[in-house]
């Protein structure tokens, strides 16, 4: 097992301290930049900002910033730590606002536990930020300062330990009852705990249909009821109903739900079996529940479980909530959260369970059979599909209940956050959780070399195949122990060896290449050379896949491949495609990068149908557009009429494809010109797919925006043969050898899956 404390500081310690960081989103590399980012120019929106103050969301970047604040007296698990231990909390909260949401984050740690102190330095915070997310505060005070905040102030105030855990075992509640066929009016519904969060979903609960005398709230003092004295405060108060029960024992019998919010092993396996059919148990204690799963399992095989961690199915994660409410909010210019927002987003998020899970979902868990179910109550957590769903939800009941300070269309709204979301930037994510679904065994024809063995040994402890790397086993483990790495989880193949089988394998490819000019001589010779050893044990079947070529040309790679290998059956030519994942737009496909030099219109057809197939893979709608040097006919030359050719080609070999060309490049990723100077287009939307009409053009466009455009290139991905071999670029980095055997890997699933 890895050392967990030692990973996690190295995480946090690791190139730039902390986990955060400020980038400009402006250039500002020249002079006149300069000018305009500050003095003079930065006068201009200033004078504008103070003529109309709503002008800051337009010249600033306070709608999307929001400020988390604490004070690090409730810190998950640890208590009160203070504010400068709070920090890296405070930060990873930031990590989760943009991870999810793109929403900006500054943390500010307070160092008081006054909550007067606390307000007053929020509300002095209101012309910088568009919202505050209030975390770790302990309560009673943070009831005080929630309530205040949100009194006095024109912008969102949540606090997240009170209302996140509500909104989300709200969902799951919702769900839960629908799948055992009872109402939410008529329930008995059980709190262990009377904490910020215990009391905020009681509330919320309430809200949902959970009838108020139905309730029965337990802290450490035992049953909260009507004429109770000890413990009890303002908060508490409304909570205590006539009950002859004084214990959380006496509490749960005949008790339909059970919320947990407390501490580790305090319901017992007596206390389960006392409850109603088909019972409800949410045990939310982080990090260990107030009962696990396999505990609950021994007593009842009808109860439906939820905890707060990411090991048993139905993860009651706030991650769900905060970031999506406060996305929606930012963006109708919310004045505040209210309870119909949270509502909204407790409705959403049970909807979205009910829906069927898109294979890019349900290929990133273990458990690839998520549907809505006893163990499938809620979204998983990096279900991408929850911002779409909760923001504009969230935005529609701002909107209609009057907190909002513009109006969105809601349907333009979610098409907005669908490219906002990007789905290139989960593509490597989504892959990897695939891969791991069913382990490939991938060969590397160059095992000796560094980044090959370093990689490996990522790919072993990530768990996304199973390595099978070619070499002189000494060398490797020479190599591996001057590198720091084990070899633990790899197979070594020494084909210098095994001459058995190597001539078996010469023999195979003789058959195949003998009326192609090659001798019995040549195959034994070529066996020899590992790329030609592991292409044949693709071939042959004993391994699933195979990644090459970080210490040769491509095509020196490519050659014996086909030769070995070859085209699948349905293709008549190999293509190459890299995949072009940008922060605020969504993936792009480039074809063909690396194969065909100077396609003619019938190969640049296959290319674009091999590609577009293998988009429609990945669970994404192509929109091809067909790249040349000049836009629907405004050049004549060969190279825009085989564009146009292709177009046609294209079309009759697959109607629903959305295709169009010739175009220029800015033409096609450009939506508005689209849509006002070419609106006679095919295209419902900027291009994903790039089909360029020339090797160099497509080697050259993907190489820049690697360079110098910010884009994440993932590749590259061969297309058309018969079995899963890719290339790798000479000389690429350790990264690009795993993400090429992760897309590798889950090459082989999908071709298993077909057969």
């Amino acid at each position: 097992m890895p050392n967990r404390r030692k990973e996690a500081l190295d995480y946090h310690t690791q190139g730039r301290p902390g986990k955060i960081e400020v980038v400009a989103t402006k250039s500002v590399v020249t002079q006149r930049d300069l000018s305009l980012a500050y003095s003079p120019g930065v006068a201009e929106p200033c004078r504008e900002i103070e003529a109309n103050p709503d002008d800051v969301f337009k010249y600033t970047a306070r709608g999307n910033l929001v400020a988390v604040v604490s004070n690090g007296t409730a810190v998950l698990g640890l208590g009160n730590i203070g504010p400068l231990a709070a920090k890296p909390v405070m930060e990873g909260k930031g990590v989760l606002f943009k991870r999810f949401a793109g929403i900006d984050v500054f943390d500010i740690e307070v160092d008081s536990e006054d909550p007067q102190e606390i307000i007053r330095f929020c509300q002095l915070l209101e012309p910088t930020v568009g919202g505050i997310n209030l975390e770790d505060i302990k309560a009673p005070e943070c009831f005080v300062i929630e309530r205040t905040l949100k009194e006095t102030m024109g912008i969102p105030v949540f606090h997240d330990d009170q209302h996140g855990t509500a909104i989300i075992a709200g969902a799951a509640l919702i769900n839960a009852l629908e799948i055992i066929g009872k109402k939410v009016d008529e329930v008995r519904v059980v709190f262990s705990g009377a904490g910020a969060s215990a009391l905020s979903t009681a509330g919320h609960f309430q809200r949902l249909g959970v009838s108020p005398e139905n309730i029965l709230m337990v802290d450490s003092k035992g049953v909260i009821y009507e004429g109770r004295e000890e413990g009890m405060n303002e908060y508490k108060e409304p909570f205590a109903v006539a009950s002859a029960a004084r214990s959380l024992a006496d509490a749960l019998v005949g008790a339909d739900v059970f919320i947990g919010l407390s501490v580790k092993g305090i319901m017992t396996a007596d206390m389960v079996a006392s409850m109603a059919r088909d019972p409800i148990i949410f045990a939310l204690a982080n990090p260990d529940p107030e009962i696990l799963p396999e505990e609950v399992a021994k007593v009842r095989d009808d109860a439906i479980m939820a905890t707060g961690r990411s090991d048993y199915p139905n993860q009651v994660n706030n991650v769900l909530g905060f970031p999506f409410i406060f996305r929606g909010a930012l963006d109708v210019r919310a004045t505040g959260i209210n309870e119909d927002m949270m509502l909204a987003a407790t409705t959403a998020l049970a909807a979205l369970a009910r829906e069927e899970v898109p294979d890019t979902v349900r290929g990133a868990y273990e458990s690839s059979e998520l549907s809505f179910g006893r163990d499938y109550l809620i979204p998983t957590p990096f279900d991408h599909r929850v911002l779409v769903h909760v923001a504009p939800a969230v935005a529609e009941a701002a909107m209609k209940s009057g907190l909002s300070r513009i109006q969105v269309e809601l349907d333009e709204y979610r098409d907005r956050l669908r490219a906002s979301l990007g789905p290139g930037r989960e593509v490597m994510r989504w892959m990897t959780r695939r891969a791991r679904r069913k382990l490939a065994r991938v060969v590397f024809p160059e095992g000796h070399n560094d980044s090959v063995i370093r990689a490996a040994a990522e790919m072993v402890e990530d768990g996304v195949c199973r390595p099978v790397l070619l070499g002189r086993p000494p060398r490797l483990a020479e190599k591996a122990e001057a590198l720091g790495v084990s070899l633990d989880g790899m197979e070594i193949v020494y084909a210098a060896e095994l001459e058995d089988k190597r001539l078996e394998f010469a023999h195979t490819l003789f058959e195949r290449r003998a009326r192609k000019g090659l001798t019995l001589a040549e195959a034994e010779w070529n066996l020899f050379k590992p790329i030609y050893f592991a292409a044949s044990m693709v071939e042959a079947g004993e391994v699933d896949a195979m990644v090459a070529g970080i210490e040769a040309n491509y095509r020196e790679i490519l050659r014996p491949v086909l030769q070995v290998v070859g085209p699948a059956e349905d293709a008549k030519r190999a293509a190459g495609l890299y995949m072009l994942a940008f922060p605020d737009r969504e993936l792009l496909f480039f074809a063909d990068t690396t194969v065909n030099i100077d396609p003619d219109a019938e190969t640049l057809r296959d290319i674009a149908l091999q590609t577009a197939a293998f988009v429609r893979e990945l669970g994404i709608r192509p929109r091809v557009a067909m790249v040349s040097f000049s836009n629907f006919g405004s050049a004549s030359h060969d190279e825009s009429t085989r564009m146009s050719d292709a177009v046609d080609l294209v079309r009759a070999a697959d109607p629903d494809l959305e295709i169009d060309g010739e175009m220029q490049a800015d033409t096609a990723v450009d939506a508005i010109k689209l849509r006002d100077t070419y609106p006679f287009t095919h295209l419902q939307g900027p291009a994903n797919v790039l089909i360029f009409a020339r090797l160099s053009a497509a080697n050259a466009a993907y190489k820049l925006l690697d360079s110098l455009g910010g884009a994440d290139v993932i590749g590259p991905v061969l297309l058309g043969m018969a079995k899963p071999v890719h290339i790798l670029q000479r000389g690429c980095s350790v990264q690009a050898v795993v993400n090429l055997a992760t897309v590798a890997s889950v090459d082989w699933q999908a071709r298993t899956r077909q057969i």
